[in-house]
């Protein structure tokens, strides 16, 4: 779906109502949160071809009313975060997407998806990016159970599919690679340090 695909709608507040409904959605219907983020990125100048996009989540949604999310009431004190991104993904900007989730044992308790905030010049970069912005989620979260007197059981665990990245991650002598992604890599590095976060491979 395209910036300039379709004819633009008369009438945008339809769509803008109906697109602003379903961001409320995604909060317990996390599969519909991709297509819900790209309808919103065209509220300014809606097309028709953007309304019937809206219109297919709608009959994807009546057609499996039962799909959502589970909490387990016996769920482990254990924080592990799956971190990755998509390069250049954006056709429009080329901007890489940012995308985690985050469990409490087998619970699902965070999730995100988002465009990274500059053009990334490898996939790494993007990755490490996305591995930094789990880590400081994990870091919040772990905050927030520790004053509610629920500190986590064990570090957190942080996986990631790229193998570079996680060599990054470890390896305080790797500056040539990682000149441009140097805060990135002290939020994680630092983390790994302390005992607070490992990283492993998925």
């Amino acid at each position: 779906m395209s910036a300039t695909s379709g004819t633009v709608l008369p009438d945008a507040a339809v769509y803008r109502r109906l697109v602003g409904c379903l961001l409320y959605l995604t909060h317990t219907r996390p599969d519909i949160t991709y297509a819900v983020h790209k309808l919103s990125q065209y509220m300014s100048v809606p097309t028709d071809t953007h309304l019937q996009a809206a219109y297919r989540v709608l009959r994807y949604l009546k057609n499996d009313p039962g799909q959502g999310l589970f909490y387990s009431a016996n769920s482990a004190l254990k924080l592990t975060a799956y971190s990755d991104a998509d390069w250049a993904a954006c056709p429009d900007s080329r901007q890489s997407i940012t995308g985690y989730c985050v469990f409490l044992g087998d619970s699902l308790i965070s999730r995100r998806s988002k465009k990274q905030q500059t053009v990334s010049r490898s996939s790494s970069e993007a990755e490490y990016r996305a591995m930094a912005d789990a880590t400081c989620e994990l870091i919040w979260l772990s905050t927030i159970l520790t004053e509610i007197h629920c500190p986590p059981s064990a570090p957190a665990t942080l996986f990631c599919d790229n193998q570079s990245v996680l060599y990054i991650a470890s390896n305080p002598v790797y500056h040539e690679r990682t000149k441009h992604v140097e805060i990135d890599c002290h939020v994680v590095r630092e983390k790994l340090q302390s005992g607070f976060l490992k990283t492993l491979h998925v």
